[in-house]
């Protein structure tokens, strides 16, 4: 990380990964027993990957939750396997805090949703497709990251209102440590950029699951159905 950068004086890397993930891993239990388990697996991995069904809405946005951080962790798992030659010193080992972090939202979610997980009755897992970004560099990676970590905390701003307690709250705990990614994230793209960007409002982006899953389709070799996802 770059020695003049505002990260890089007050936060020590490994306090900042512990404060923000250790929500998302306590809450699991808590969460998974407000799953419901009786409405029938959504998934499907044919023609179209459905996430979504007319039975629940709680359960269809940690389902849309879930598919965003399989990605994330995916495309964390790929960058630390085979790293970028001119990654700057200390740099790996915050990509791989993120993909621990992606990785821990992925088990929670999919443990919360138990059998109502839209994948619980896949026999291969799904595959994400990151041949459009190039990860071959330092640039091209951080930028990759920035775009993932930016997608995320704008789902999550726009799909929050849609959850019930103690969906909602629980949930919160990841947006939060979402957030936190994109500010170091952005950092490290552009050293003492973290404050900039901030609308007039002075809040984050906020995107609807439709405009989410147009974003990342591109990464899914399979069309995502939006048939039960809000649309606002």
């Amino acid at each position: 990380m770059h020695d003049n950068s505002f990260l890089a004086r007050t936060l020590h890397r490994r306090s900042f990964f512990r404060v923000a993930g250790a929500g998302a891993a306590a809450s699991a239990l808590v969460l998974a027993g407000c799953a419901k388990d009786d409405t029938p697996n959504p998934g499907t991995f044919t023609q179209q990957l459905v996430i979504a069904t007319k039975d629940s809405l709680d359960n269809n946005i940690l389902n849309y939750a879930y598919l965003l951080e399989q990605l994330e962790a995916a495309f964390y798992d790929k960058v630390v396997a085979t790293p970028p030659a001119d990654l700057l010193p200390g740099e790996l080992a915050y990509l791989t805090d993120l993909r621990d972090h992606e990785l821990i939202h992925r088990e929670y979610l999919k443990y919360a949703l138990g059998t109502n997980v839209y994948d619980n009755s896949f026999v291969t897992p799904l595959t994400f497709d990151f041949s459009s970004l190039t990860l071959t560099t330092r640039a091209g990676v951080w930028a990759a990251a920035q775009l993932l970590e930016n997608i995320g905390v704008a789902a999550y701003n726009g799909a929050g209102k849609h959850l019930t307690a103690p969906f909602l709250k629980l949930l919160g705990k990841i947006a939060s440590v979402e957030a936190r990614h994109a500010t170091l994230v952005q950092e490290l793209v552009q050293p003492g950029s973290w404050a900039t960007g901030i609308g007039t409002t002075g809040l984050d982006a906020a995107k609807t699951p439709l405009e989410v899953v147009a974003l990342i389709q591109p990464f899914i070799p399979v069309p995502i159905s939006t048939d039960f996802l809000p649309t606002t």
